[in-house]
């Protein structure tokens, strides 16, 4: 899988699978989106983009069929909140 990070913009992170032909996108708020069935030369235009957002924006996100993944937690998200409020129990209701 190849995978470019973005240091600015909304798209923080894109991975894209050459042989499934999926693109992956992490936003800066956290929310993840899966294209399929986008083509390589769409990945690589992303990647040299000057503006990644605005290309997306453009250029994939009404063309190919998009699927929300889970929002990525913020890493150490969980260990802040056991520092704070000790673990905490799965409890059956």
């Amino acid at each position: 899988m190849a995978q470019k990070r973005f240091s600015s913009g909304a798209i923080r992170i894109a991975s894209y699978k050459a042989a499934e032909k999926e693109l992956e996108l992490t936003f800066q708020n956290g929310s993840i989106k899966l294209y399929r069935s986008v083509p390589a030369a769409v990945w690589e235009r992303l990647c040299a983009a000057p503006n990644p957002a605005s290309y997306w924006e453009d250029r994939i996100a009404e063309e190919y069929p998009e699927r929300k993944l889970a929002a990525a937690g913020k890493p150490g998200a969980r260990a802040q909140l056991e520092a704070m409020f000790g673990e905490t129990e799965k409890t059956d209701q």
